[in-house]
């Protein structure tokens, strides 16, 4: 026997909320993103991915790169599947010897609003040195 249509929607609206919660925070629950950093220039993801799937599978490797140069700036993101299997890989990894450098390895920490950290970028007022125009000047009547 089914249910009216009016109380199969009051059962929806009230309890299909917390379904949908508790399934997105579960698949949060899942995956791990790892911080791998003091790597060696000369690292490849293909290098990283070898290491991390000894313990599991591994979703997705990205060396950080400098954007002019393209060479890696020595520390790079692994995602992996399973959050028990990247606790296993960090605990396992993090001082290995890879490519005669210790790895730094630990849970990556979630990213600022805004994707930057406060505080960074330069910018400011220009102080010191130069030659500034050399003050005002009068104009006469021009306007």
């Amino acid at each position: 026997m089914g249910c009216f249509p009016l109380e199969c929607a009051i059962f929806l609206f009230e309890y299909l909320p917390f379904f949908l919660y508790k399934w997105d925070n579960d698949a949060k629950e899942v995956r791990m993103n790892i911080y791998v950093g003091n790597l060696s220039y000369d690292m490849t993801e293909e290098d990283l991915r070898k290491e991390f799937e000894a313990f599991g599978k591994v979703d997705s490797v990205n060396i950080i790169k400098d954007k002019f140069t393209d060479r890696s700036r020595g520390f790079a993101f692994v995602e992996m599947a399973v959050s028990e299997e990247g606790k296993a890989a960090v605990a396992a990894i993090n001082g290995k010897d890879v490519k005669g450098r210790a790895l730094n390895v630990s849970e990556a920490r979630p990213r600022a609003e805004g994707g930057r950290r406060p505080g960074g970028g330069g910018g400011g007022e220009r102080q010191g040195g130069g030659s500034g125009g050399g003050g005002r000047r009068d104009r006469g009547d021009r306007w």
